[in-house]
């Protein structure tokens, strides 16, 4: 910049890092047009993003960590444990590089990417601060959505900000103990008390609470699974969104089949519970969380 004071550069240069995204791969599917970015940062490490197009839109995913360390059984992000969180422009600057490589706006913001964003907390809110300011990309809170595996004081802290974004926990389970298997988080919080800190978050900011379940053959997809949302969640103001786990080569979980996703949904709308079956997106590519980065890290280690 040649239109600010000298000595004003050499006080940013003493007191303020200056740090943008490097793209150094995209996947594109052949069958949707999803796009799978894999971003490197300045101090070397990398991330992912998605671009996913809808009839509304240009959606992206973003990723607030560098790896995971919440270890759910079914993701490649955990694989390689955690290194560090990503600071609020990082965040943000996943978007604005992807929006700069597809010349349009981004008009959706899920933080459903590589890490736990509660676990991120004071970054993440003001990622969310920056993200919505009308002097900034100006996307409505209303269209950023959360995900947490279900942090139970930080779900309380954020309800209590009383923002207007979507929250959607990461439930995957229909009891505690068929939790634990699946994701370590539970042995840290009762689902008890999780769906609890989830009614709070509800009664708070009057946001209709997101469910997201991945369904995985064998394990999650049964009979008694259905009976037991629906114990859960009958009488709740929710929606359940239904995911076919995406595989990854490390584990043995397979994707429930067509047929049995669509059934266990019917059962579960003939209860009065409002759900719907995430579209499946990229599974050509690196589409689940961490693969594109994990496929990187294994072909540059010596």
């Amino acid at each position: 910049m040649s239109n600010i004071p000298k000595s004003l550069k050499e006080k940013l240069q003493r007191n303020a890092d200056y740090v943008s995204l490097v793209q150094r791969d995209c996947q594109i599917s052949k069958e949707d047009g999803t796009r799978k970015y894999l971003f490197e940062l300045s101090d070397g490490n990398f991330v992912e993003s998605v671009m996913m197009r809808y009839e509304y839109g240009i959606s992206v995913c973003v990723s607030s960590q560098v790896g995971c360390k919440m270890g759910c059984r079914f993701c490649a992000s955990t694989l390689d444990g955690w290194l560090r969180n990503l600071t609020p422009s990082e965040i943000l600057d996943q978007i604005y590089a992807i929006s700069k490589d597809m010349g349009e706006r981004v008009g959706h913001v899920v933080v459903m990417g590589t890490g736990e964003p509660l676990d991120n907390f004071d970054n993440l809110l003001k990622f969310i601060e920056l993200l919505t300011d009308e002097n900034g990309l100006n996307i409505s809170q209303r269209n950023v959505t959360v995900s947490t595996c279900g942090i139970v004081p930080k779900i309380y802290e954020l309800a209590d900000k009383q923002l207007q974004i979507t929250l959607a926990l990461s439930l995957h389970a229909s009891s505690q103990e068929k939790r634990k298997e699946l994701m370590p988080v539970a042995n840290s919080f009762d689902l008890s008390e999780v769906l609890k800190a989830c009614d709070y978050y509800f009664e708070k900011t009057g946001r209709r609470m997101s469910y997201e379940y991945s369904l995985i053959a064998g394990q999650n997809d049964r009979d008694e699974d259905v009976r037991e949302l629906v114990e859960l969640f009958a009488k709740k103001n929710c929606h359940i969104n239904l995911i076919p786990v995406n595989p990854i080569k490390e584990r043995n979980y397979q994707s429930s089949s067509k047929e049995a996703v669509f059934a266990f949904k019917n059962k579960l709308e003939k209860n009065g519970i409002n759900v719907t079956i995430r579209r499946e997106m990229g599974r050509d590519i690196d589409g689940a969380c961490g693969q594109l980065r994990r496929r990187h890290l294994e072909s540059s280690r010596p």
